[in-house]
């Protein structure tokens, strides 16, 4: 079953509230996502560990209902 932009998105701030989450469908088919996300929980983290924060957040959902998620991470400037 894919997932729906909003679900992707709600799993991200319930995990990171203070981000700033922006979703885009890339294939149209509920698989393939660009997420761009915006944290001051990234601020002084390396880009393995802003992105691991995320795919914490999704909860196991990678590889399985999302197949695939291109991430761009920061912390606000």
């Amino acid at each position: 079953m894919a997932m729906q932009p909003g679900e992707i998105e709600a799993l991200i701030k319930a995990a990171l509230p203070d981000a700033q989450v922006t979703i885009e469908d890339l294939a149209g088919d509920g698989d393939h996502y660009a997420a761009t996300v915006i944290s001051e929980a990234f601020r002084g983290k390396s880009r393995v560990q802003q992105h691991q924060l995320v795919y914490a957040a999704l909860r196991g959902r990678m590889g399985g209902e999302l197949h695939a998620l291109a991430l761009q991470t920061s912390a606000p400037t």
